[in-house]
């Protein structure tokens, strides 16, 4: 991946400058608590990271309670916390808070957050009004126009893939860009990118001829964005070709700057990885090991061993995955994320080696670095379950499906875990299944819910407008409750957990609107709705002509399916 950064930004102080207080024993400044920011700046930058931004908000709100107004540095982080999570209108809101008075005040870097961030929306029109205020000097703050903010307005864009509103910011702002003299290298490196990430990767080679006729010598971004563009085109001679360019200029021109980096490499690993040529990717691999200036790092080893798995080789996978646990010893930034783990494991538990897998599966939570997610835990379980089924051991994949059961409540069939598990009941049969299948034999699938139903009236709906002490005893016994205005027309269902305060009213705690069904939706459909959405009760209504009535007319429960069932030993004697 091509990592240019076309936003440049000062470094920023780490703390607010404050005149110099003489401290006397025995007495507190109540300014102290305000000098230093700096942990909550970075406590911002790693939930950033992690994308917790509703965690950030809560916790910068604390922060103003207990500091009161915050600074610029810190708000500034709080607005890059907002465009890397795609909240665009909350960083609109802060930013509304910083510039007005009484507020922490704006600065350049604050422009250019929010103009990133508007790019990245592709909310383009405000973003060149707000281009437009700065240059006429009636912005807020008084930012002055600079290639920076067009950079990172430039940059946001071609990361969009909007190449007709990145040539327009070109075309409106490219007299202060070339006010260093000449086009700038930087200017057809993000352009580059833009055909790249628009689908034309072709058309990122073309623009070299165009940069050579200009007089303008390519840099290591440029070439690693051409030979992204090769990738991108299952053009590898080519990609090639401009590797071994780029080794012959650094040596011509004694300019290191030149020299392939670990970006140049991964690169190349993950084109060789896709075309499963097995050959080039080792003799990548082993150039890159030999390079003595070149640090790899974890996203280079972690492509390493993706390629090795996409090519079939899962004992070079394994070599690398050991390379890097060993020195992960000496600098955990080498530690895998789980997905590298998960990787391995699915590769594995096809093969059917169980106690790979399970190895795998042990060291994920001590070894890995990084959050690991519900869905990453959940596959974890499944590849587990995948392998000792493949490896033919039934017994052991029964007993982690039913701590899967136990664990997730449910598991989906359209996943490898759930074809894993559909392949082990079918192995087992239904004598050892621990999920007890069920047939509906006492009703039709396909006659309509009218027949089964259960009447309006029997349901016992409550009026809306009752408070719940007066009718708590109902839930005691019920699970749910239908709702209705003053006209007897169903407006909602009221849940059991959903009763959380006595003396509000009952269509201020209800799930409005009721999930509803006519009279000739088949059962069939209606049993799917209830186990797909986990509705306890699902209303009928009447369909009358092309629209259907305001009033219901029945009303179908989860408890009412479970009736339907048939019991485990008739289930049997069937089969």
């Amino acid at each position: 991946m091509n990592r240019i950064s076309a936003l440049v930004t000062p470094l920023l102080p780490s703390s607010c400058s404050v005149p110099t207080r003489r401290r006397y024993p025995g007495r507190a400044n109540r300014y102290t608590k305000r000098l230093n920011l700096k942990p909550l700046t970075s406590r911002i930058v790693l939930l950033t990271r992690r994308r917790q931004l509703d965690q950030i908000v809560e916790e910068v709100e604390a922060a103003k309670k207990r500091y009161g107004r915050l600074n610029t540095i810190v708000m500034n982080s709080v607005l890059e916390a907002c465009v890397h999570c795609g909240d665009v209108d909350l960083a609109l809101r802060l930013f509304d808070e910083m510039a007005e008075p009484g507020g922490c005040g704006v600065d350049s870097i604050t422009y250019a957050t929010i103009l990133k961030g508007l790019g990245k929306a592709r909310r383009i029109d405000e973003a060149f009004q707000m281009m437009e205020s700065i240059e006429k000097g009636t912005a807020l703050g008084n930012p002055k126009l600079s290639s920076a903010l067009v950079y990172g307005l430039l940059d946001a864009l071609i990361n969009a893939g909007d190449l007709r509103r990145a040539n327009g910011l070109l075309a409106r702002y490219g007299t202060l860009l070339l006010e260093q003299g000449g086009p700038s290298v930087l200017i057809y490196n993000l352009l580059m990118k833009g055909y790249i990430n628009s689908g034309s990767p072709q058309a990122a080679v073309v623009l070299l001829d165009e940069m050579l006729r200009l007089g303008l010598e390519p840099d290591r971004p440029t070439y690693n964005t051409l030979i992204h563009a090769c990738i991108k085109c299952s053009d590898l001679d080519a990609a090639m070709k401009f590797l071994k360019e780029m080794k012959e200029k650094a040596e011509e021109y004694y300019d290191d700057s030149l020299r392939p980096d670990v970006i140049t490499y991964t690169t190349l690993v993950k084109g060789f990885g896709d075309a499963k040529d097995l050959t080039s990717l080792q003799e990548v691999y082993l150039e890159m090991k030999l390079c003595d200036s070149l640090f790899i790092d974890r996203t280079a080893f972690t492509a390493v061993v993706d390629a090795l798995l996409k090519c079939g080789s899962t004992s070079g996978a394994l070599c690398v995955f050991g390379e890097i646990l060993k020195r992960s010893g000496d600098d955990v930034e080498l530690r895998p994320k789980p997905h590298l783990y998960m990787s391995m494991m699915r590769a594995f538990a096809v093969q059917g080696d169980y106690g790979m897998v399970r190895n795998l599966y042990l060291r994920l939570w001590p070894d890995s670095s990084g959050r690991i997610s519900k869905a990453v835990q959940q596959e974890a379980d499944n590849l587990l379950m995948e392998a000792a089924l493949n490896a033919g051991q039934l017994d052991e994949a029964l007993g982690i499906l039913t701590s899967i059961v136990r664990r997730w409540k449910a598991i989906p069939w359209t996943t490898s875990g759930g074809m894993a598990a559909v392949r082990l009941e079918a192995l087992l049969g239904f004598s050892k299944s621990i999920l007890r299948p069920h047939i509906l034999s006492k009703v039709i699938p396909g006659e309509p819910i009218e027949s089964i139903m259960i009447p309006f009236e029997a349901t016992r709906p409550l009026l809306g407008t009752l408070q719940l002490k007066n009718v708590v005893m109902r839930f005691f016994n019920e699970q749910v409750v239908p709702i209705v205005d003053d006209w007897g027309s169903c407006i909602g269902l009221l849940h059991r957990e959903d009763c959380n305060n006595l003396d509000a009213s009952l269509v201020s705690m209800m799930r409005s609107p009721p999930p509803c069904v006519s009279t000739t939706t088949s059962i069939g459909r209606v049993v799917d709705l209830v186990l797909e959405k986990k509705h306890k009760m699902v209303i009928v209504i009447y369909c009358c002509g092309n629209g259907y009535s305001s009033k219901a007319v029945g009303a179908f429960t989860r408890a009412q399916l479970y009736r339907l069932f048939e019991p485990e030993q008739k289930l049997l004697w069937w089969m």
